[in-house]
């Protein structure tokens, strides 16, 4: 599946690269808020974030707004704990149903109040990503 990326998101991109040294896949930048999700190649999480949060905290200041960061993986199930990183993700099965592959996701239930709070925006953000890149047509959490 071939990504778009805006004029701007690709300037995140270059600024994350040069900050960070980590290489990024992906750039979400969600409108109507102040926050930006890079997905980085996967080895490079610990480059993206740096020493203490020094290289995060870098591309936070130069971009004026909160960051994210996913570790990308080809392996569809590896990848989506990656995006559900820090919540305990028990399982995912992947299973094929009419029109497209479907991920059920099973939660901690200690997690799940807050993965599903503010407005289910994690749960957005994960059926996003795990659409674009491994084509996952539902995100369904058990």
């Amino acid at each position: 599946m071939e990504l778009k990326l805006s004029a701007d998101d690709i300037r995140y991109i270059s600024l994350f690269e040069k900050l960070t040294g980590a290489v990024v896949k992906d750039c979400i930048a969600s409108k109507g808020e102040n926050k930006i999700l890079f997905v980085v190649k996967k080895g490079d999480m610990g480059l993206a974030i740096g020493r203490k949060g020094s290289n995060i905290q870098r591309v936070r200041h130069a971009l004026g707004k909160k960051v994210e960061v996913v570790e990308y993986s080809d392996d569809p199930e590896e990848f989506i704990r990656n995006i559900f990183h820090p919540f305990r993700v028990r399982e995912v099965r992947l299973s094929n149903a009419q029109g497209g592959m479907v991920a059920k996701v099973s939660i901690d239930d200690r997690d799940k109040i807050s993965l599903l709070g503010k407005r289910g925006k994690s749960l957005d953000k994960a059926k996003i990503l795990s659409k674009r890149h491994h084509n996952i047509k539902d995100l369904i959490i058990v």
